[in-house]
């Protein structure tokens, strides 16, 4: 908080991610509307249906744990062209499933409880991360990543 790089992400990234997540919310047919910092559900005359999307939960942890994964998990005698293939799969699968770990937050406080969706976001959310590391790094060493010297 002292650095003040949360602001950037606040002002930067956090109006886009709205953006996005508005989009898969009215695919699911719910009625949604992006601002800055958040997005409403339901009906947009309605009080009451704001939920924040802050800084904090864009998953920028979720970049940070990519990084350390792919520090450790890129060392060895690998060919580049695949170390490039699984850090591109890596951000993009990491950025895509923050998208849709937010998504689905909202979707579960609007159709299930705000209480629930609070749950979700606080607990389970954890535990998509890991599981798309633990498939992203079976998936990598089992399709992408050659040897030095495999033909």
């Amino acid at each position: 908080m002292e650095v003040k790089l949360y602001r950037l992400i606040q002002n930067m990234i956090v109006p886009t991610e709205t953006k996005m997540v508005t989009v898969i919310l009215r695919g699911v047919g719910i009625p949604a509307f992006p601002t800055l910092t958040s997005v409403n559900i339901g009906k947009l005359t309605t009080i009451g249906n704001n939920v924040t999307i802050s800084w904090n939960c864009i998953g920028w942890q979720s970049f940070i744990l990519l990084v350390i994964t792919l520090v450790t998990g890129l060392q060895g005698s690998y060919k580049l062209y695949g170390k490039i293939q699984t850090i591109i799969i890596g951000v993009l699968g990491t950025f895509l499933l923050n998208i849709l770990r937010v998504s689905l937050v909202v979707i579960i406080a609007y159709r299930i409880s705000p209480v629930l969706a609070t749950i979700f976001h606080d607990y389970f959310s954890t535990l998509f991360i890991i599981m798309w590391l633990f498939f992203f790094w079976w998936f990598s060493y089992t399709f992408v990543l050659e040897q030095e010297g495999e033909g």
